[in-house]
């Protein structure tokens, strides 16, 4: 009946209160709320859940690994060695370049699936906590939070703007509700929901305007959402920009890569058959007719497969590896500092951020309202409601229990009371009823409830028009922006009743007392009313000739945290803009005790301004003004919306926080948009990359330090991936062209690319934010990945390594007086350990301490000690494997003293000044400079 919409069915049931009855709930009070009541409901008609698609397993992610050109090269490689090697020198020796190989490919794989296997279940466990809404519910005549999984069949729940309608069920009673069912229909237009027309709401659909109760009719797979939801497959291969643009570094690497192996390829395959190298016996290789088959076939197979292994070292896999390993971890450790990531993409972007346009309410300030300050015309009521006329008493209960979305609950063992809603309707409610005396019971006998007109961001007011039951008079009732629901009035009461005329002389009076309480940083909310003409039968609510009955101001301090979080922000080079719907004066108040305003100097002209100021702007005007502004105050979202837009078209990286449904345009706007966990709505979050679970500005800051991180970590690896393999290269390549033989084996370069890749990658990608990057200029849109600084560290130490493994594979042998065998197992470990040294200079890109805080991060020096560990191993006791012989004491000792000079290269490189100008442009400029003189 639901599903269908089908009114008339529903109207010959019996309509909404028939299947209320059917279903054993009272829509006052709802469902009983005991556990055994919850299961039998849950038992008879299912729960509020639908089967997801399981997410991929291991071997799903072990065949897309082997879907890499570059595996399937190596694998055909390995299988041709291993065939050969077996068919030369027999089955127990001829395996281990075959079998090195195919163990190395077999690691690679393994790694690179389990990581990928480890990011989706991460992804499928925080699609499981995004999708777990807390909503509104009556249960034992209580209103209470409840997890959106726990509605039953039955239960009686509050809908309000931007909430997501849990399950499929029938409208009770509300105002002026219309919901967005475009994710349903794909129709954007509103559908209004009444008890007449169409009160049926389904489960999915967002809550676009007003607020009602809804009667839970069928949840999870019986509702046409649940149906849709199951059928979605769940795709967490999402690139972020950070890994697109490393792809397309990965292949021009490859591509280089590619070109040297070929040249590699075609030279030394001219020296073999030009007979111009040597076998192990010291004759030529290749002495043309008398040649066996066989042989010559094996040296172009190991000739073929060095070329290949020059490929895969020249292809930093590693890279794609370091940024999901790097998104994974600050992802788990971002929730555990109170910000879930919805996006991976935003990890990154908000390390680029140059500015936060934050709220105030509930992210700057605790969001925890309380009156403070009432006054009746231009008298401030300091003794309580017994000084005040009890017609005004009777008035303000009236507009106070009315116009409102929140509720009371008095439970009966006489503890004590609890109110829900929004906190603004919570501290006018508890003021109303500890101060004011109200007894809400009572004044819901007495009038009937015929119009409202809920608040909304723009009018920033809400309105009620109702009528006494016993004689019929009507009263309109009007709450909102204090000096906007007094621009509607034209009277205003003494406090003992009287009425009086509002003056412009009285008007100014009351407007500086606004003032005087929005300066004092409290928030000012009006009462005013109008008595209808006994007769009208308008149900429209009047906005002019009203009567002022009171204005309250209320106090939200500043979060303890914020002013810090702030200055930290702009340290960093953020700027913080706040953008507000209050009022001017609480707007500067607050953010000068926030610290976004300074206490102590003179407010400079455009840095506080007003949402209609910012609108009436000409674009130009808009742009050339932007920067200097620091708090928008009266702002619709709108307006929000406009300066997110005028930032962007001047370069800056935008970062916004949003807790409302109007705030969704500007969200999605922004490069990186976060909402509000506790006082969000769900439309809110949908739009946003990241959700501040404790609503703190502080948690803004962290998510700023942890993008940079990301960042930061990332181009570290990048400087040390690309390290070894310019290294590996020009290494390979001087060697094959001069010598004809390659140094470091396939089986060597194997290893080297796996440890660095994975071992590195995890050694980099989990070192923990610092202070340090709170204090750098933020990177922006066009700062190039790789940086001066990273080009200067990484060629010096690149060149260091070319030197000296060059010098030793040409004059190693006569330097230190030992055989080839021992020269090639020296220039292998030498290699890997210059590896391991690089990796602490790769700790800090600028910093000449790299070990600073090393002690802090006990999975880097772990990773270290099982990489050392590892090559021990591989030479001592792996040597058939690895083609290596035993190194003595001194052999050692020498390895370890020439990768130990990479720190002091590393340190006195950091003294080398570098242009700010990218290291590529120049040759950009080079090529261009050619092409004229062509």
């Amino acid at each position: 009946m639901v599903k269908n919409k089908n009114l008339d069915e529903l109207r010959s049931f019996g309509g909404m209160e028939a299947i209320a009855k059917l279903l054993k709930t009272n829509t006052e009070n709802g469902i009983n709320g005991n556990e055994e009541e919850m299961s039998k409901r849950q038992a008879t008609f299912g729960s509020n859940t639908y089967p997801m698609p399981k997410p991929k397993g291991l071997l799903h992610f072990v065949v897309e690994a082997f879907k890499d050109t570059m595996i399937l090269i190596l694998l055909v490689c390995a299988a041709l060695s291993l065939a050969f090697g077996i068919r030369q020198h027999g089955a127990s020796e001829g395996w281990y370049e075959g079998g090195s190989i195919f163990l190395a490919v077999f690691l690679v794989v393994v790694v690179s699936a389990a990581s990928n296997f480890r990011q989706e279940r991460q992804f499928d466990k925080l699609s499981k906590i995004s999708n777990d809404i807390k909503i509104d519910v009556v249960r034992d005549g209580r209103r209470q939070k409840a997890s959106i999984f726990d509605v039953v069949v039955g239960d009686v729940i509050y809908l309000t703007i931007g909430d997501q309608v849990p399950a499929d069920g029938i409208f009770i009673d509300g105002h002026s509700l219309s919901v967005d069912e475009s994710s349903m229909t794909g129709e954007s237009d509103h559908l209004e929901v009444n008890s007449t027309h169409n009160p049926f709401l389904l489960s999915g659909s967002k809550v676009a305007d007003g607020y009602s109760r809804m009667l839970v009719t069928s949840v999870g797979m019986k509702t046409s959402w649940g149906e849709m939801m199951s059928s979605i497959t769940h795709d967490s291969n999402e690139q972020t920009p950070l890994q697109e643009r490393l792809n397309i570094l990965t292949s021009s690497i490859g591509k280089v890569g590619l070109a040297v192996a070929a040249l590699v390829l075609a030279v030394m395959l001219i020296r073999y058959f030009t007979g111009n190298t040597e076998n192990d016996n010291g004759f030529r290789e290749f002495n043309g007719v008398d040649q066996d088959l066989n042989d010559v076939f094996n040296s172009v197979l190991r000739i073929v497969s060095a070329a290949v292994t020059i490929v895969v070292v020249a292809i930093p896999e590693g890279l794609p590896l370091a940024v999901t390993l790097t998104l994974a971890y600050s992802m788990k450790r971002m929730m555990a500092d109170q910000a879930m990531v919805r996006k991976l993409s935003a990890c990154e972007t908000m390390g680029s951020a140059t500015v936060i346009c934050t709220d105030k309410t509930g992210t700057l300030t605790l969001n925890q309202m309380k009156v403070t300050k009432f006054w009746t015309g231009y008298e401030e009521i300091v003794q309580g409601f017994r000084v005040i006329s009890r017609d005004i008493l009777r008035l303000l209960h009236q507009g106070v229990a009315f116009n409102t979305t929140g509720t009371i609950y008095k439970p009966k063992s006489g503890s004590s009371v609890e109110y829900s809603g929004s906190p603004t309707e919570k501290a006018i409610l508890s003021w109303a009823v500890q101060d004011l005396g109200m007894d809400i019971d009572n004044l819901k006998q007495d009038y009937t409830i015929l119009h409202v007109e809920t608040f909304n961001s723009d009018k920033k007011r809400s309105g009620v028009l109702i009528q006494n039951k016993a004689d019929e008079s009507k009263y309109v009732h009007w709450k909102g922006a204090a000096e906007m629901v007094l621009a509607m009035c034209s009277n205003y009461h003494e406090p003992t009743g009287e009425t009086n005329i509002l003056t412009e002389e009285k008007m100014s009076q009351i407007n500086k007392i606004i003032q005087g309480m929005a300066a004092s940083s409290l928030r000012c909310i009006a009462f005013a009313y109008k008595q209808m003409e006994p007769g009208n039968k308008t149900q429209s609510l009047t906005e002019n000739n009203l009567t002022l009955l009171g204005i309250v101001g209320m106090k939200d301090p500043c979060r303890p945290g914020a002013r810090k979080a702030i200055q930290s922000c702009r340290v960093a080079g953020v700027d913080i803009k706040m953008i507000t719907g209050d009022n001017v004066f609480t707007a500067k108040a607050i953010a000068t005790e926030c610290g976004i305003l300074d206490h102590d100097q003179q407010i400079a002209i455009g840095e506080v301004i007003e949402g209609i100021e910012f609108r009436n702007y000409t674009n130009e005007e808009r742009l050339q003004k932007v920067d200097t502004i620091r708090v928008m105050a009266r702002s619709s979202p709108l307006d929000k919306l406009l300066m997110v837009q005028c930032l962007k078209q001047k370069g800056h990286v935008v970062a916004v926080t949003g807790d409302g449904t109007n705030d969704a345009p500007a969200l999605k706007e922004a490069d990186v948009g976060l909402s509000m966990g506790i006082q969000g709505t769900e439309v809110a979050k949908e739009s946003s990359d990241i959700v501040i679970l404790d609503d703190d500005f502080s948690s803004v800051a962290t998510v700023l330090r942890w993008g940079r991180c990301v960042y930061n970590n990332i181009q570290k690896f990048i400087q040390f991936q690309l390290t070894v393999n310019v290294a590996a290269l020009v290494i390979n390549f001087i060697a094959a062209v001069s010598a004809g033989d390659v140094p470091l084996t396939t089986v060597q370069l194997l290893w080297v690319n796996l440890i660095m890749d994975t071992l590195g990658a995890l050694a980099l990608a989990t070192e923990r934010p610092t202070e340090d990057l709170m204090h750098e200029p933020p990177v922006g849109r066009t700062e190039p990945l790789i940086t001066n600084v990273m080009w200067r560290n990484l060629l010096a130490q690149a060149f260091y390594q070319i030197s000296i493994l060059l010098t030793l594979q040409f004059r190693g042998r006569s330097i230190f007086g030992i055989s080839e065998q021992v020269n090639n197992t020296l220039i292998f470990n030498t290699f890997v350990l210059c590896q391991v040294f690089n990796e602490f200079n790769a700790r800090k890109l600028e910093k000449r301490n790299v070990f600073k805080g090393i002690h802090k991060n006990k999975l880097f020096l772990g990773i270290i000690g099982v990489t050392i560990v590892l090559q021990i191993v591989m030479v001592e006791f792996l040597r058939n494997f690895a083609d290596t012989v035993r190194l003595n004491w001194g052999q050692w000792g020498i390895c370890v003293a020439i990768a130990a000079v990479t720190w002091p290269i590393g340190w006195v490189m950091k003294f080398v000044p570098v242009t700010k100008k990218p290291f590529l442009s120049y040759l950009k400029f080079w090529n261009s400079t050619s092409n004229h003189f062509r």
